[in-house]
């Protein structure tokens, strides 16, 4: 037997075992050609018995309700609220500035507004701010076109009011939440859950008889004289436009 036919017979098996590659090869490069067109196709194939049916269908049309339910509330709060601010604009009492809300940080919530008026529109620090409901803080400080405003919840502010039911004199305080703190003057205020607080005629820092809130509970064992938990009237949470007594 000639030698080069001997070496082509011990070649076949190692070609028998090769084989697959060049397969292996051109397959990869049918893929890369087609950008896995080839694969999708195949994989939609198999999972067709897995597709969503009529139960899944159902849900998302559902969902899909209830979006359009979501959004048009949303849309019809939004519309109520924004003929509110102009009406707000139009109703103005005269001699108050109404300014728009700008900004809020996140971890003050209940500290501090910034106001999209300053100085030049006529704000001055220690001025009162008023919202629907009543009054939300007094001005801390102004730049020419920005106001920071304290609002009644911070910690740092204490104002005067008294109770209109009963005449009954205290400081209210800010704790950093949503209810601020009452401390009466008096021992015995006779003050009720439910009682509404107002600016003190007596304070010298804002107008009297301002709507301010609604005592929520009583404390009448605290030491020096009772306290109460006050919810403010005026929605701080929601505020974006207020009014400005200068």
């Amino acid at each position: 037997m000639p030698a080069t036919r001997w070496l082509r017979l011990a070649a076949l098996p190692s070609l028998r075992r090769l084989w697959p590659w060049p397969l292996l090869l051109l397959a990869l490069l049918a893929v890369r050609l087609s950008r896995g067109a080839g694969l999708s196709d195949a994989y939609a194939l198999l999972s067709r018995p897995f597709w969503p049916g009529t139960a899944q269908a159902e849900w998302l049309r559902s969902a899909r309700r209830l979006e359009d339910q979501v959004r048009l509330a949303q849309l019809e709060q939004d519309n109520q609220r924004l003929r509110g601010l102009l009406q707000l604009q139009q109703t103005s009492p005269a001699g108050r500035i109404t300014a728009p809300v700008i900004s809020r940080e996140a971890a003050g919530w209940w500290q501090q507004l910034l106001l999209g008026r300053g100085s030049q529109a006529g704000l001055r620090p220690g001025a009162a701010v008023l919202a629907p409901g009543g009054l939300v803080g007094r001005v801390a400080s102004v730049t020419p076109t920005t106001a920071r405003v304290l609002l009644l919840t911070d910690p740092r502010s204490t104002v005067g009011v008294w109770v209109a039911r009963t005449q009954q004199h205290g400081l209210l305080s800010g704790t950093g939440t949503s209810r601020p703190l009452l401390r009466f003057l008096e021992k015995d205020p006779q003050v009720l859950p439910g009682d509404v607080v107002v600016t003190s005629p007596a304070s010298s820092l804002l107008p009297p008889n301002q709507p301010v809130g609604v005592i929520q509970s009583l404390n009448s064992s605290a030491d020096p004289a009772p306290t109460a938990t006050v919810q403010l009237i005026a929605p701080v949470t929601a505020v974006d436009w207020v009014q400005v007594l200068p």
